[in-house]
């Protein structure tokens, strides 16, 4: 069983344009997609598409349309009811893949919320193998909401096995992942290259380096996320664009690569990735078959449109190349 926390879910709408965003025109579009969404809610819905176990925590009433969405796709869930709407997010993709994001901040939440929300995941995750947290906070939640569930998930146990945690972010949650002791660190963090560059200058890596650089060179990416790994966390897979991924635990350091693609929309590629990472994982994989799937799924959602997930079946891991890098 693999629990997903989305503290911040939205319903979101993908617009596909005919041609390139014209700011102040009108412009027709060729499909509309929507689908209920929010980083852990596109893992979950990714883990179904391939028959895996999973449960979506998430904040919401049962009539709100992410809640119904959800209902729909066959996404088993948790919702804690707050009295309030779940914001919405509209994407622009262009024909060339470029995509443009429109997102709401999302209701605020109450301490008292906020604390319920924390027992619900307490509650349904005993006896998961990984709990995956992400997305951004919605108003009101400290930055170290997560680092905060990490350790309460791992005093929780019961005498059941802790879950892997991995959090997937940005901003300042994804940096308060980085502070404080080592039981509000996650095993896993999920970067793209400008939070890897955010990331690594929190860490204290040297070099300062940008989002397009760190895309263009691996191995610098690579020192990066191992002076990530260095500051406590168990693993580092950073998504970086057409470049493929890298992972760098403490024993290593690799490059995974696809084939070109054609892409369609990368929204909710690199929740795919992550899917692609986990359901690996709990299949016993080694830290090399884990990077090669997450890649492969990766690909995969960049070729679908709007927010769609592949399954399993529609991944080609066996296109991926792995590399091994140096990592200091």
């Amino acid at each position: 069983m693999i629990v997903t926390l989305t503290a911040n879910p939205s319903l979101d709408r993908t617009v596909e344009l005919t041609a390139p965003l014209a700011r102040g025109g009108v412009q027709r579009a060729v499909a509309v997609h929507q689908e209920s969404g929010g980083k852990g809610v596109n893992v979950s819905r990714a883990l179904v598409a391939s028959g895996l176990e999973t449960l979506a925590v998430l904040p919401g009433a049962d009539s709100d349309p992410v809640l119904s969405g959800l209902h729909d796709a066959g996404v088993p869930f948790a919702a804690l009811p707050i009295g309030q709407a779940l914001r919405s997010n509209v994407t622009l993709t262009e024909p060339d893949g470029v995509t443009t994001k429109i997102n709401e901040p999302g209701p605020e939440l109450s301490d008292e919320q906020q604390e319920a929300l924390i027992g619900l995941l307490l509650e349904r995750s005993r006896g998961a193998s990984w709990v995956v947290l992400a997305g951004s906070l919605p108003p009101g939640v400290p930055a170290d909401f997560y680092a905060t569930i990490a350790r309460r998930l791992r005093s929780n146990t019961d005498g059941s096995a802790i879950p892997g945690i991995a959090i997937d972010s940005s901003g300042a949650p994804l940096a308060a992942a980085l502070k404080g002791d080592a039981a509000g660190k996650p095993d896993l963090l999920k970067p793209n290259a400008e939070e890897l560059a955010e990331l690594a200058a929190a860490a204290g890596f040297t070099i300062v380096s940008t989002a397009d650089e760190l895309e263009a060179d691996p191995a610098r990416a690579a020192q990066a996320a191992a002076a990530v790994v260095e500051s406590g966390v168990g693993a580092v897979l950073a998504t970086l664009g057409s470049k493929g991924a890298i992972l760098v635990t403490a024993d290593g350091a690799w490059l995974a690569t696809h084939p070109p693609i054609q892409a369609v929309s990368t929204v909710g590629a690199g929740d795919s990735a992550l899917a692609g990472y986990l359901l690996a994982a709990i299949q016993g994989g080694s830290a090399q078959d884990c990077l090669r799937q997450a890649v492969a799924h990766g690909a995969a959602a960049a070729s679908l449109p709007g927010s769609t997930v592949p399954a399993v079946h529609q991944t080609t891991p066996n296109a991926v190349t792995i590399t091994a890098l140096q990592k200091d």
